[in-house]
């Protein structure tokens, strides 16, 4: 779903066409956002993205929504800058530019947007098409990680059982695998239990007092980006 909210006293022509793509009349949705992103609408034109990228309304075409989503992004939307710097890193609608993709990401992660985060952090981490930087890739996990997002807790948990980009450290590895081993990650449930496998009593005991502390302090993070890049 867009990170987009709309409150329900909105009358604006925009939020006319976020009510009719909420009730599913995607035809109406369409047009509208349409109409306004020929006036110059960011919004609209980022919300037309995702119509083209998800084929809703109109048939899907990643070279338009790319288009789209870049008018979007370079007058500043957040989640059109996520979806830009995803796109040229894999190269879907655009050719691939793994660099500037890199720093779209950046400039949206560094506004706090937890999905560009986890996918910096997944570019960093690879090292295809630009250099490995596993500790620069550890820090953006955690970002999105302490955010709720649990994917990135994953891939934390991973890092830190294993050392990359971090020191090796059990209790944090059991921590952020625990967090999203409960939102049914199943990778997160293998590669905890060999850390449990591995820990001494102490160590256990601090590691279910930090899953307790993350749990009150993180959101819950549900809803997904408009495009889904670079799994696995």
């Amino acid at each position: 779903m867009l990170s987009l909210e709309i409150p329900a006293e909105d009358a604006t022509a925009l939020g006319a066409a976020i009510a009719a793509y909420m009730h599913g009349d995607y035809e109406e949705a369409f047009a509208s956002f349409s109409r306004l992103a020929g006036e110059g609408d960011a919004d609209a034109k980022t919300w037309l993205a995702a119509m083209y990228a998800n084929g809703e309304g109109v048939e899907a075409s990643l070279t338009r929504a790319f288009a789209l989503y870049l008018d979007g992004a370079e007058a500043g939307i957040l989640l059109a800058q996520t979806n830009v710097g995803a796109m040229l890193a894999m190269g879907q609608g655009t050719p691939r530019d793994v660099g500037a993709g890199i720093r779209w990401l950046e400039r949206a992660a560094e506004r706090g947007d937890m999905f560009a985060q986890y996918n910096l952090a997944t570019v960093l981490s690879k090292g295809d098409g630009a250099p490995a930087d596993h500790a620069a890739a550890a820090r953006w996990y955690r970002a999105a990680a302490e955010t709720g997002h649990y994917p990135a807790q994953a891939r934390l948990g991973f890092m830190y059982a294993n050392g990359l980009g971090v020191e090796k450290d059990r209790v944090e590895a059991f921590t952020w695998l625990s967090l999203a081993a409960q939102h049914g990650v199943g990778a997160a449930l293998t590669a905890l239990e060999a850390v449990v496998a591995q820990m001494s009593a102490d160590e256990k005991q601090a590691g279910n007092q930090s899953v307790g502390r993350w749990r009150n302090q993180t959101a819950e993070a549900s809803r997904h980006a408009r495009l889904n890049p670079l799994p696995g």
